[in-house]
């Protein structure tokens, strides 16, 4: 019987709260349209980083995967050009991610040394 594959899990927590993120930044627009008083292109911007969001949650299996999360990210982040609230989603997800990719590299790191519960006889 083979091992269970941890980064699989990592993969599936990442592109949870890529979902997750989406539905927040989706929801930033209606504060765009009430608070700002956005229209026009920025409302449409956000709605198509919220739906790259969703796109690429599904794209974690694929080498690519993190970094085009990582630049979607940043896109939100960038966010403070266009509203204030969406700057503040942006730095929030911003520190998840960093502890996501924390532990995706713990867990590296423990499968080549063979540190893993899993790896254990």
């Amino acid at each position: 019987m083979t091992a269970p594959d941890p980064m699989k899990g990592i993969r599936g927590v990442m592109a949870g709260t890529m979902v997750l993120e989406a539905i927040v930044t989706g929801l930033a627009l209606f504060v765009l349209g009430r608070v700002d008083h956005l229209s026009g292109w920025p409302v449409a911007a956000v709605g198509v980083l919220a739906l790259l969001m969703v796109v690429s949650s599904g794209c974690f299996r694929f080498p690519w995967g993190i970094p085009f999360a990582l630049v979607l990210q940043a896109l939100t982040l960038v966010g403070f050009v266009l509203s204030v609230p969406l700057g503040i989603v942006g730095v929030l997800f911003g520190l998840v991610w960093a502890y996501l990719l924390w532990v995706r590299r713990d867990v590296a790191q423990r499968i080549a040394e063979g540190t893993l519960p899993s790896q254990q006889q």
